[in-house]
């Protein structure tokens, strides 16, 4: 299973529906599955941005590590990477991004954290996801704005507040 997607991808029928790719370049028994993956992004995106292309891949420790460093100028893992898409001036496109989510520390932090893993996969794929949308935490307002839709999109899905 190692760097395919397990099962096609959603295709944009028309241009209504989102075209969601899920890469898995780890294996693993305690992975969520690419249809959950897919609707946990469904349900992160906002108004208007149905008929868009994006890719969620679920890598391991090296390729996050890696990740990092090159493009965030940081070294060490991280839980999730998101890669917005900026096309050409002029240049018209669904295409959303990438989110990168690393494997092994989802897993240890919903452990360490105290919470469902499949919650903590949930949230972090939809913190990705909003991201891509232009959301960010790099200021107070910033982050308690994102901080609070994300409680709001996981208690749609029946998820706890993953802030409390």
């Amino acid at each position: 299973m190692t760097g395919q997607t397990p099962e096609n991808p959603e295709t944009a029928a028309d241009g209504e529906e989102p075209a969601i790719e899920v890469q898995y370049a780890v294996a693993g028994d305690t992975l969520p599955s690419a249809d959950a993956i897919r609707r946990w992004v469904s349900h992160a995106l906002q108004d208007g941005t149905d008929a868009v292309e994006l890719v969620v891949r679920i890598v391991d420790e090296a390729e996050m590590t890696a990740l990092n460093q090159r493009y965030r100028g940081k070294s060490g893992v991280t839980n999730v990477l998101s890669f917005p898409y900026e096309p050409l001036p002029g240049v018209s496109s669904g295409l959303l991004g990438d989110v990168v989510v690393c494997a092994p520390v989802v897993a240890e932090e919903a452990i360490r954290q105290g919470k469902s893993p499949e919650a903590h996969w949930a949230h972090l794929v939809m913190h990705g996801v909003l991201h891509l949308q232009g959301y960010d935490h790099h200021h107070d307002e910033d982050a308690r704005r994102m901080e609070a839709l994300e409680a709001r999109l996981l208690a749609g899905l029946g998820f706890a507040d993953p802030y409390n």
